[in-house]
């Protein structure tokens, strides 16, 4: 009997990489620029795993052009990226992680909200894409972000598995939801939130703050 695909499924910011405090640095210092203050705590919980175009719309204006919207997420980008270049590192346990998931057979995929161009800063800068059997980027390859479940059955599409065989790594509710919505299971990494911001899910199966603390054989069996 062949044994069913099976995949895992990394969020990438706040995931793979501990960039979301830089990401928020990023987007205050966007909206303060005009004249917008922005609490960080609840920004975040608000906002993280959204698109760029649903996070300008709800705090700009809706009716946002797509030039416009490419123009405004472009200087937010700048600004990520100059303050986390020096910084990019993978979690603490991520790249043993990911060795020990293929060598037992799992499938490896990343689900990001991110644009083309921060996956590019990554996935590619960092050599990561290749190390991966498929890379989703929800800006470019589904309609809606999460807590929509589409990136995360978009992946599960592309390794040929089908959503209960799969393990979502995020560090978002708003991913943890999507997921949940997926049919999937997750694990949190509490690279931003603590533990408790998850309690009301019932699909998360660990809550951890790096790579390092999971139990592997455990996880994998």
């Amino acid at each position: 009997m062949t044994t069913p695909a099976r995949a895992l499924i990394f969020d990438m910011d706040g995931t793979i990489v501990d960039n979301m405090d830089f990401h928020t640095k990023a987007w205050i210092t966007f909206f303060a620029r005009r004249g917008k203050v922005i609490e960080p705590d609840a920004f975040f919980r608000d906002t993280a795993g959204r698109q760029g175009k649903e996070i300008l719309r709800h705090y700009i204006r809706e009716d946002l052009t797509d030039d416009e919207l490419a123009t405004l997420n472009h200087e937010k980008e700048d600004l990520y990226r100059e303050l986390y270049g020096p910084h990019r590192a993978t979690l603490p346990g991520f790249d043993a992680f990911i060795e020990a998931g293929r060598a037992r057979g799992w499938k490896l995929a990343v689900a990001t909200s991110a644009s083309p161009g921060s996956a590019r800063f990554i996935l590619d800068e960092m050599d990561l894409r290749p190390r991966f059997d498929a890379v989703v980027v929800g800006t470019v390859d589904v309609p809606r972000g999460k807590p929509h479940p589409d990136v995360f059955l978009k992946a599960a599409d592309r390794c040929e598995t089908m959503p209960a065989g799969c393990i979502v790594f995020e560090d978002a509710p708003l991913g943890v939801e999507a997921a949940r919505r997926a049919g999937m299971r997750a694990v949190v990494l509490t690279t931003t939130l603590p533990a408790q911001a998850f309690a009301e899910f019932d699909n998360v199966i660990a809550v951890v703050n790096d790579f390092t603390q999971l139990d592997v054989e455990t996880l994998l069996a």
